[in-house]
């Protein structure tokens, strides 16, 4: 057995497979987090109050500043408040969710994901297709 200075099989494995799994430590002990509650666009334009929706998880603008609520109105969405942005996002990892982003100012709908990256911030990116046309947006938790 090279670069295992014990007897046996059994006793080199009772010092090998704990170090692995220190070295594996943050990817195995990864604790989910709870993305809800309320979270503020990157300008603090937009505030979205993130909940559950049956089984997955939705976000609906909880408040919007005056230049938000023009930007959707343009869009034809004038009634901002109480919009769904963030559509069916279902868990796909211990912080990680994917579903659909609706954009109102330009009245369309994207792939998304979410990730939370901290308690305190979760990135958004939405793509137009599978993983093209992407762009991210980092939130931060307002309450």
């Amino acid at each position: 057995m090279v670069g295992c200075f014990v007897r046996t099989w059994a006793q080199c494995a009772a010092l090998i497979v704990p170090l692995m799994l220190l070295s594996a430590g943050p990817a195995l002990a990864q604790k989910p987090m709870n993305p809800t509650g309320v979270w503020a666009s990157p300008g603090g334009n937009t505030r979205l109050r993130i909940q559950p929706c049956g089984k997955q998880i939705c976000g609906k603008v909880a408040w919007a500043s005056p230049k938000a609520k023009a930007d959707a109105a343009r869009g034809g969405h004038p009634d901002l408040i109480g919009m769904q942005l963030f559509e069916n996002f279902a868990r796909t990892g211990p912080n990680t969710f994917e579903g659909r982003v609706f954009v109102p100012d330009i009245n369309r709908r994207f792939n998304g994901r979410m990730t939370m990256t901290s308690p305190k911030t979760i990135e958004v990116r939405g793509c137009i297709g599978n993983r093209t046309g992407c762009r991210t947006q980092v939130w931060t938790r307002y309450s």
